[in-house]
């Protein structure tokens, strides 16, 4: 008999690409929602609150495999807490979460809460398989979108990042779901790492946009973080096969489409 998987975050960018690969491989999905939502497709929905520890127990009772996907500017690491207890308490027997590159090793405020949700994941007494994953080619792009609105282009120097697809990330986190817990996982990257430059760069031509760019330099302790690479992981990470290039190509395409009115094509 098939298990529910419960779901956090599951109607977030990766979650609207996950859900639909696990029913197409026939699981049972329930997912835990802020706001009440109506089933449908076979999916089914349930209230509460991570952070405020609300609704959490019901959301996990009677579903074993429990995918961590929800998170946020702040409070991830609170939020995690509450679900590993509560999964810990429910008798799950494998819970997946979703990191980022580099949580070990950047030292800014939302790495070091996603590193402290990865120990509530380890501590918890669940089996347990995390995933580290680079930023997703849409982070990147409203990183990019918010610098060009600029007068002046910010060109962060030594910034590099290694972007991946979300739709490959969906892919991998499926795979791990249904397999067993493997503890920390190989990094998942984008195939190419890019200085911050060529990212707008990529954009700027795609869009028909120009601008000027003025060099910068991040300060601090981050800054020297990103300078040595400490938010890529080089050797030894899994790498995705969707490109930022295809990635812009597809997205301005249907951005076009939308201002037309005519239907995007689909890739």
């Amino acid at each position: 008999m098939t298990s529910t998987i419960l779901i956090t975050g599951g109607t977030g960018t990766l979650g609207r690409l996950v859900v639909p690969r696990l029913r197409a491989a026939g699981q049972r999905v329930r997912v835990l929602s802020r706001t009440e939502r109506e089933g449908h497709d076979g999916v089914e929905y349930v209230t509460g609150d991570l952070v405020r520890g609300e609704g959490v127990e019901a959301a996990v009772a009677d579903a074993p495999i429990v995918l961590h996907l929800a998170g946020g500017p702040k409070g991830d690491d609170v939020a995690t807490r509450s679900l590993a207890r509560a999964a810990a308490a429910a008798g799950a027997r494998h819970l997946v979460y979703i990191s980022v590159i580099g949580a070990d090793r950047v030292p800014l405020a939302w790495m070091r809460s996603k590193l402290a949700a990865e120990q509530a994941v380890a501590e918890s007494g669940v089996p347990w398989t995390t995933l580290r994953a680079a930023q997703f080619h849409d982070l990147a792009l409203t990183m990019v979108r918010g610098l060009v609105k600029l007068p002046v282009v910010p060109k962060p120097g030594g910034l590099r990042l290694q972007p991946v697809d979300a739709r490959d990330v969906a892919e991998r986190l499926v795979e791990l779901v249904l397999g067993e817990p493997a503890g920390l996982v190989p990094d998942l990257a984008g195939p190419r790492v890019y200085g911050m430059d060529e990212l707008v760069r990529g954009y700027l031509t795609a869009t028909g946009k120009r601008r000027l760019a003025l060099p910068v330099r991040i300060p601090g302790k981050a800054g020297r973080a990103y300078r040595a690479g400490d938010n890529l992981t080089l050797e030894g990470a899994a790498l995705g096969r969707g490109t930022w290039e295809e990635f812009l190509a597809r997205t301005v395409r249907a951005a076009g489409a939308a201002t037309s009115g005519a239907p995007a094509a689909s890739s």
